[in-house]
This record gives structure tokens, sequence and C-alpha cells, in this order.
């Protein structure tokens, strides 16, 4: 495992690599309030199968760039890094997988670059369609999302989710997860990188930009094999939207974990692994 940059025009991406080489390249893409980090339980199964496994830090997270300015982080520009990234390794195609707001990117890139995209799997977080159809129809779901409105506001949340050594943040990841998912040693890990000068407001930029940046996409038809991977007990994202999800994919199939929470690849790690294992193999 080692560390590699790769250089966009306005971006420094840090990445972990892992691998051989020659292996055929699956990208993995985390969300917030993560890191690489949260896909390392993942590293080491898809090596042994013989994926050159690529996770990077995504812009405004821990040691990648944090450019200033809401619109740097719109999905176009989230979705370009995707794409910068696939250039530099050299690879037509590539195997792509997210979580949370990794795949919102991911089913994004899907969608604006069909013909990069070899594979693509999704956990926990519906198609954008979907997405948008719920926040404006759904009382539950947009209950459930609430913190997207709070992280609107200017300064307001960075000081909350970082005061007192962010026990906010940390909290957060603790109650919405099965008991002992995140260690004492991972929460270490987490307040390193959220304590990058600029990360909070990078990393809470997102949502932001997300509502001042509307996408359009050329297709709403995901036209990539597709694999989604739900956690039923997402305190965040009702499980009916991944079902939903299907009816905007061409080829895609659901896998459900019953008792896993938002958190499906610390909670489920080897069936989580074992099934993008499967699925790129095929």
């Amino acid at each position: 495992m080692e560390s590699i940059f790769f250089q966009g025009a306005s971006v420094r991406l840090h990445a972990i690599a892992a691998g051989p080489e020659d292996g055929p390249v699956v990208v993995l893409l985390h969300g917030f309030p993560e890191f690489w980090y949260g896909w390392r339980r993942q590293i080491e199964p898809l090596t042994a199968a013989g994926f050159r496994v690529i996770i990077p830090d995504q812009r405004g997270y821990n040691l990648s760039s944090k450019p200033t300015g809401v619109a740097a982080y719109a999905l176009t520009e989230l979705v370009s890094d995707v794409i910068t990234i696939a250039d530099q390794l050299g690879q037509e195609k590539i195997f792509l997988a997210g979580h949370d707001w990794g795949a919102a990117v991911a089913w994004s890139a899907a969608l604006f670059h069909p013909q990069r995209i070899a594979k693509l799997v999704v956990l926990n977080v519906p198609h954008p369609s979907v997405m948008r159809k719920f926040l404006s129809t759904r009382p539950r779901q947009l209950l459930r999302s609430w913190y997207m409105f709070f992280f609107q506001l200017s300064w307001w949340p960075e000081a909350i989710f970082s005061a007192f050594d962010f026990r906010i943040g940390a909290r957060a990841l603790l109650r919405s997860s099965r008991p002992g998912t995140f260690s004492a040693d991972d929460l270490v890990q987490y307040r390193a990188a959220w304590s990058q000068p600029g990360a909070l407001t990078g990393m809470i930029n997102w949502y932001r930009a997300l509502f001042r940046a509307r996408v359009q996409f050329p297709d709403k038809t995901v036209r990539v094999p597709t694999r989604i991977l739900w956690g039923e007990r997402d305190a965040f994202l009702l499980a009916e939207m991944a079902h939903e999800s299907l009816r905007y994919c061409t080829s895609a199939e659901l896998f459900t974990f019953a008792s896993a929470t938002h958190w499906l690849q610390h909670e489920e790690p080897a069936r989580v692994s074992q099934l993008l294992i499967d699925f790129f193999r095929r």
C-alpha cells in the first residue's frame, strides 16, 4: 500500500494505491465525513483477487487539495477528478464503487461518462433523480436530510462540527452505526483528517454546491452494469430509494442488508468485498 498523487487542472488528489500494477483498476470513492480510510477493509480482499485498488481522498478531504469557493465542489468538478484519475492511470475504463457522497459522484460519473466506467457499484445512496424526487415528495426523507439544509449556513456548521475536539462529528458516526463499528483508534484517524487546514469547509462545501449548482444530466438512464448495495437500517436515507433506483438503470441488481446501517462497508466488510469482486470479475 502506497500514497500516490494525481494532478488535475486545479487540484492535487492524494490516493492510496495497492495491488498489482497491471491488474484491472478499481477506484473506490468515500463519502462524508470520511476519507480513503473508509474503504480500508476492502483493500486486502480486492488486491488478493488481482485488482489494482485506488482510493482517493476526494477534493476538500484529508491530504487532497481544498480549493476555495463553493463552485469548486459542483458535481461536474467532482466527476472530473474521477476521469483525471482514470486518464493518469492510462485506463480507458475503470471499475468504480462509491459510498455516500462517493456513490453520488459514482452515479454521476456513469451518467456523464458511461464510456469510461466498466461497471458501477453504489452503496447507500440512490440514483440522483430518485434523491430529488424523494426530497420533494416524501416528508420522511426531507426530515432525515435536515443536516443538508443546516450545512447551507456559513461558518456555523464548521464551528459546531469541530467544537470540543470534533465531538459532534465523532458522535454522528457512533450514533448512526452498529455498536463497535468505529473504534477509538478509528476516531483518532478521522479527527486527524478533519483537522487538516481547510478540510471542514471543503467537506461541507460539497453540500453547499449541491444546492447552488444544479446539475443537468444528458440522459437520466444509467447504461453501465450496476450493483446497488444497501444497509436497510440507514438513519439518513429511506431504503425505498434503493428499489426505485433500479428503474433508472438498464442493467442493475440490488443486494440489501437487513441489519446494516448507512456504514455498510464497515459493518459487513467481507460480504461487501465479495460482492465487489464477484461483480467486477464476471
